[in-house]
């Protein structure tokens, strides 16, 4: 699953970020040679392009037929068959390519991309990261007026959070519930990542048990954060409540019904379901005592476990256990909360690029959000969209990067260009 929602996304983030480029250069006639989903070395999967007024079409080429080459005006179309990216081939736009230099040394025509201005080619080049922008945002409100925006106030989870080790390090215990980053007040754990990881904070307010304590932050504690290699930095503790069963499951068997609350294991309590999987992961080929709650009555069972010491029991959702908050949006109303979203995904982000240049995390360069990992193993179409759209924004910002070959590079130059009121060299 995670394998078909990344090609699915970058996929369509690909076609969107090109179709940005195809948009401009069209816009200012600018002819676009080939339109391409993914790469085609040495065959094509598909090839089209309309020719004296109709499509032709051509299926596992290894070139364009020669009737294509004749209508020089018109976009071939196609799909190749390496599934990891795309491109919009303008014409007179140079890739570092043998093939492109070539171009370079030729004349000038008036359809081609160097022959237009500096402001004209750079609308052109920033076409791509415009798109995964509005991408971006568009998705988000879709998303918004389809679903929903459903969250669990960080209050409501009322048995607290696990954090992980450098939380722990730094003063907070298993159970804590964050009141408030710098006397902010928090609501949600998604205000905590942007508070506490991006803005230097010194302090916050958690209430532990009865009590409301106040913990002081290390100066370097975002930057721990970001150089740590857990996933999550924090998920809520709620008990373990059977959901569903798995295929031969052992809890089934001995009888055990959708609704059980489990407790505990050979006398040590769970409250949790992560008490509950860190101890049962002791019991391997045992058999253990099983003791849990139905309608108000506790039961105790014995199950001989297997290899993986599971008894083949999923637990029931956080977010069916404690009360969520949940907004409905029309369409209108979708518009603007999209634009929001998608604003400050933006914002976070970039936030984040100021630990990618420092001496501690260059280290770390290669292990930001490694894509694939967005992803849950089972189908979710919710998911999806959300990881789609925050990934559309993430592409954008690195293809914005001025680096050579990225549209940064190109419209580094010529930014310079229009500065200086000098064109650089094409080659």
């Amino acid at each position: 699953m995670k394998i078909v929602a990344i090609l699915l996304s970058l996929s369509l983030l690909v076609l969107i970020h090109e179709l940005g480029h195809y948009f401009f250069a069209k816009l200012f006639k600018t002819r676009v040679e080939k339109f391409y989903l993914f790469f085609n070395p040495y065959f094509s999967i598909l090839r089209m392009k309309k020719v004296k007024g109709k499509w032709a079409f051509s299926f596992f080429s290894r070139k364009s037929p020669e009737s294509f080459e004749k209508e020089n005006e018109n976009t071939e179309w196609g799909i190749g068959w390496i599934p990891l990216g795309g491109y919009c081939s303008v014409s007179g736009m140079s890739d570092g390519s043998h093939t492109s230099a070539k171009v370079l040394d030729s004349e000038v025509k008036p359809w081609e991309y160097r022959s237009k201005p500096a402001w004209q080619r750079l609308m052109i080049i920033l076409g791509g990261v415009i798109m995964n922008f509005i991408g971006a945002i568009i998705i988000f409100s879709f998303i918004l007026f389809f679903f929903g925006k459903e969250s669990l106030p960080i209050q409501n989870a009322s048995m607290g959070y696990d954090y992980n080790k450098v939380f722990l390090k730094n003063g907070f215990e298993n159970g804590d519930i964050i009141l408030s980053v710098n006397a902010k007040p928090i609501t949600e754990m998604n205000q905590v990542v942007e508070e506490l990881f991006l803005d230097n904070s010194s302090h916050c307010t958690v209430k532990r048990g009865d009590k409301i304590i106040k913990i002081m932050l290390p100066k370097d504690f975002s930057t721990q954060m970001n150089a740590d290699n857990s996933s999550t930095f924090a998920i809520p503790r709620f008990p373990f409540i059977i959901d569903k069963f798995t295929t031969g499951s052992l809890a089934k068997a001995k009888g055990m019904m959708i609704g059980d609350s489990i407790v505990g294991i050979n006398g040590v309590k769970t409250p949790t379901f992560r008490d509950f999987t860190k101890e049962i992961s002791n019991y391997s080929n045992k058999e253990i005592n099983l003791n849990f709650f139905r309608k108000g009555q506790e039961y105790n069972i014995l199950i001989k476990l297997g290899e993986n010491a599971k008894i083949g029991a999923d637990s029931r959702s956080p977010y069916l256990i404690y009360p969520t908050k949940k907004i409905e949006y029309n369409f209108f109303e979708s518009i603007p909360e999209g634009i929001a979203q998608g604003t400050n995904s933006l914002i976070v982000y970039v936030k984040q690029f100021k630990y990618l240049f420092s001496k501690k995390d260059t280290s770390q360069l290669e292990d930001v959000d490694t894509i694939g990992n967005l992803f849950p193993s089972t189908w979710n179409w919710k998911m999806f969209w959300n990881m789609t759209a925050f990934i559309s924004i993430i592409l954008g910002i690195i293809n914005i990067l001025p680096i050579p070959t990225l549209d940064g590079g190109y419209a580094m130059s010529t930014l310079w260009e229009m500065i200086t009121k000098r064109k650089s060299s094409d080659r």
